[in-house]
């Protein structure tokens, strides 16, 4: 178990992602495709045989695909026990899964992992170049580091608008009422999608989702206490200065980006 230290840095959102996940704890189909979407400079073939690690795992769903794709063995971790549970049911058919209670912040197994990956959590932790550092210390020298974070770019309307509401008054309020608060936003904007509203690629992935799954997705974007919006340059720099190199960052759903490095 990690030390109180180090979980105490992680002042981030884990008991109220936690709340979340123990609502949307399933793993759906749909999810292969924001999975590949999200690691978007990796194809299936790339996890064949190597050993990962999944820097805040959740329910694991971001495990499960490389697992399936064939991938050697993965360790996945969280500090959320609602998330650690599911998590171990969801990965249950993989013997090579390995789901434990650590924080990002704490060392991993330095210098053992082909592949260090953190999908949609760095953007909202306290001490994010920290993150950073420990994924690139767990990879082996040559090994790969690939962090899926929130872009700044065409997220102007959230920054302005979502972002003070949910800080100053959101942020504050028992999970539950949020939660059915979500309801709301969430026919507004299941509304707008059928009615053609949204043009970029984000927007028309949104189209195929269920109501629930739409929910489950505007539900995360109003309870975190932290969510920090990257732009490229600051997506590049923030592998870079973990001392990783050859970093590229890729535009995923025109939103978001994709950002990879490898330890020399």
């Amino acid at each position: 178990m990690s030390s109180p230290s180090a979980v105490d840095l992680q002042t981030g959102s884990p008991e109220r992602f936690g709340y979340s996940w123990n609502i949307y704890g399933e793993i759906l189909p749909e999810h292969e495709e924001q999975f590949r979407r999200w690691t978007a400079p990796l194809q299936p073939s790339d996890w064949e045989g190597k050993r990962i690690l999944d820097g805040g795992c959740g329910i694991g769903r971001n495990s499960y695909w490389p697992l399936k794709f064939g991938a050697a063995a993965a360790v996945a971790i969280d500090i959320d026990e609602r998330s650690l549970a599911h998590a171990r049911r969801n990965l249950a058919l993989f013997p090579q899964a390995d789901v434990r209670y650590h924080s990002i912040y704490d060392p991993v197994e330095p210098d053992s992992f082909d592949i260090a990956f953190s999908i949609g959590v760095v953007h909202h932790l306290e001490n994010q170049p920290l993150a950073a550092r420990r994924l690139a210390e767990a990879v082996k020298p040559g090994g790969l580091v690939l962090v899926w974070l929130y872009g700044r770019e065409n997220n102007g309307w959230i920054v302005h608008v979502l972002d003070p509401i949910r800080i100053n008054v959101l942020s504050k309020l028992p999970l539950g009422i949020v939660h059915w608060l979500s309801w709301f936003p969430t026919a507004v904007l299941w509304l707008g999608l059928r009615l053609g509203f949204g043009r970029i690629a984000y927007f028309k992935l949104l189209r195929q989702l269920t109501f629930r799954h739409l929910r489950a997705i505007v539900f995360d974007h109003l309870i975190p206490k932290i969510a920090k919006y990257y732009r490229r340059d600051e997506a590049i720099s923030l592998l870079r200065d973990a001392g990783l190199v050859d970093v590229q960052a890729t535009w995923v759903n025109e939103m978001s980006w994709c950002v990879t490095g490898r330890r020399p």
